[in-house]
């Protein structure tokens, strides 16, 4: 189980969930400057597509390794694509070969004296910032359900790497009670391929920077913070083998497996590092 390489006959499938809800406008601060949490996620999430289509590069072009679905969450109950024309789900070559907005992003540098140094850069930008409304984290994950459901049940898809969901938010749930998530869960986690279920990785975002992070927890890291903590935990996948090793690059050699795909308070950095672990630990030829 979850030992298919990636090939372009084995291709598998990204989908990122975002809160876009009213408490993303929240600041926090994220490669040297202040912003809103909404602009932080949608600059990691444009890197995170970036970096996939440049591992699915060879010499021959961008290979359809991944099938990709960004979709985001807020407003009234509302859930819907931030890919190009609304597409649900695009496969990574036909993401490469759309022309993206550029935008410049401004960052910090320490320079070798030890000083620091603001650099602009230029950045494709995919996804733009949202936060407005409540948190259909519910209807999110039911619509995850139905897409995946579908690539599930393609005869090509068959013998792939399962499809790996990321939901990150800021907050609860407003369109369903606790019960009812993990139901939509579990029902989302029931989906497979041969080679294994679908992985839901749930990252909640700190509110600042003081507080204490639960991150890809393991069985023996039980005290969790609050009762949201433990849903989470609940409502997300034990991470495979394959993880394992970059999951305990990430949090220190001391940690045991298995480890659970989630965090509670994670830092934007710690959004980078699952995001990367989630998307990049498999092998593609």
């Amino acid at each position: 189980m979850y030992t298919q390489s990636i090939t372009r006959s084995h291709r598998t499938a990204f989908v990122l969930l975002i809160d876009g809800s009213g408490s993303m406008a929240e600041e926090i601060r994220f490669r040297g400057k202040p912003m809103t949490k909404a602009e932080a996620v949608a600059s990691i999430t444009n890197g995170l597509l970036f970096e996939l289509i440049e591992r699915a590069r060879r010499n021959d072009g961008v290979r359809d390794y991944y099938d990709i679905a960004v979709m985001t969450y807020s407003g009234n109950d509302e859930v819907y694509s931030l890919l190009p024309d609304g597409r649900k789900m695009i496969s990574v070559a036909e993401l490469a070969a759309r022309e993206a907005p550029v935008r410049r992003e401004i960052i910090e540098c320490r320079m070798p004296d030890g000083s620091t140094a603001l650099r602009e850069i230029p950045s494709p930008a995919w996804v733009s910032p949202e936060a407005a409304g409540q948190t259909p984290m519910h209807q999110a994950l039911d619509e995850a359900c139905e897409l995946l459901a579908e690539w599930c049940r393609n005869p090509a898809h068959a013998e792939s790497f399962p499809p790996t969901v990321f939901n990150i938010t800021d907050g609860e749930a407003t369109d369903c009670d606790d019960d009812e998530l993990r139901a939509v869960a579990r029902r989302l986690c029931s989906l497979r391929t041969c080679d294994g279920n679908v992985l839901l990785i749930n990252i909640h975002i700190a509110p600042g920077d003081t507080q204490q992070a639960v991150f890809f927890p393991s069985e023996e890291e039980a005290d969790y913070p609050n009762r949201y903590a433990r849903l989470l935990y609940d409502c997300s996948s034990q991470m495979p083998e394959v993880f394992n090793e970059a999951i305990r690059e990430a949090k220190g050699p001391g940690a045991l497996p298995p480890f659970r795909g989630m965090s509670y308070n994670a830092s934007a950095e710690q959004l980078i590092a699952m995001l990367n672990i989630g998307s990049i630990s498999v092998k593609t030829e």
